[in-house]
């Protein structure tokens, strides 16, 4: 069991006063299952009235706006969170019953299709199809595939943007976690794996000591369903565990994106960011 303080900062700075800003954040923890909310909260500069709800996926929506001119916009989340390790799961569906589910329950149908952002290109969809054994658990071979995709692509920040779809990563063999877990994501829905996107923090020195803060950033990793879901972080070919802090899910990033918004004013708009992480307990 861990206890991580996260503080994230993140906004927009404008090369003119913005005289209104509308945005929504996906920035403080999700509450349930093996991970426990012990504070979080959102402090907006300038300052605004929040509104919070749960989106469709379950994810914690703050929005807020800002009606008077700024230079800056700045959102810090403060979280402090207990995760606990995931429990040994036992259910597994067959492949038949697999495809049963994913063509009925609305859930699993969404968490089947594939968008822009996760259409795999052929080798992948290939190479996904050659890993699936009808007589192989549903379980191992999505681990299987998402190991394939990890260790056949490089963590390499700058070569790809918010907006690079899997095809474009895999064409390079490099990308971010969002890249890896995209091209992740289609590869396992290629062969009727139904999984989903989600987004939050890893610690990154389990060495760390307690008390200790780390400079961080946000991480993804994904989840399929074979019986009940699965967490696996294939950037880091590692199970999910008591280190990851899961914020929220969705189909890819475009469901999850920790800041968004539109402004009105005559300049353009540069985002910041920043992520401190301590592990307390």
């Amino acid at each position: 069991m861990s206890r991580i303080r996260i503080v994230h900062r993140t906004g927009f700075s404008y090369a003119e006063p913005a005289t209104a800003s509308y945005n929504e954040a996906r920035m403080l923890p999700h509450s349930g299952g093996e991970q426990f909310i012990l504070q979080a909260g959102l402090d907006i500069r300038p300052g605004a009235t929040q509104h919070s709800y749960l989106d469709y996926w379950g994810t914690r929506v703050s929005t807020f706006e800002v009606l008077t001119p700024h230079r800056e916009l700045s959102v810090t989340a403060t979280s402090l969170v207990e995760v606990r390790p995931a429990p040994v799961r036992r259910i597994e569906l067959g492949w038949r019953e697999l495809a049963a589910a994913a063509t009925s329950a609305v859930g699993l149908v969404e968490a089947s299709g594939l968008s822009t952002a996760t259409a795999p290109p052929a080798e992948v969809a290939a190479l996904a199809r050659e890993i699936r054994d009808e007589g192989a658990p549903v379980g191992e071979t999505a681990l299987e595939i998402c190991r394939a995709v990890g260790s056949g692509m490089e963590y390499v920040r700058g070569v790809t943007g918010v907006h690079s779809t899997a095809g474009e990563a895999w064409a390079e063999r490099k990308g971010v976690c969002q890249d890896i877990a995209h091209v992740a994501l289609g590869a396992l829905r290629s062969v009727g794996i139904p999984a989903r996107y989600v987004s939050g923090y890893l610690h990154p020195d389990p060495g760390a000591a307690l008390g200790e803060t780390v400079i961080g950033e946000s991480h993804a990793w994904v989840e399929w369903f074979a019986g009940d879901w699965r967490g696996y972080d294939p950037t880091n070919l590692a199970e999910v565990g008591d280190l990851h802090v899961l914020v929220g899910r969705g189909r890819d990033y475009s469901d999850v994106p920790p800041l968004r918004g539109v402004y009105a004013g005559p300049g353009a708009s540069e985002l910041f960011v920043s992520v401190e992480i301590t592990r307390v307990g």
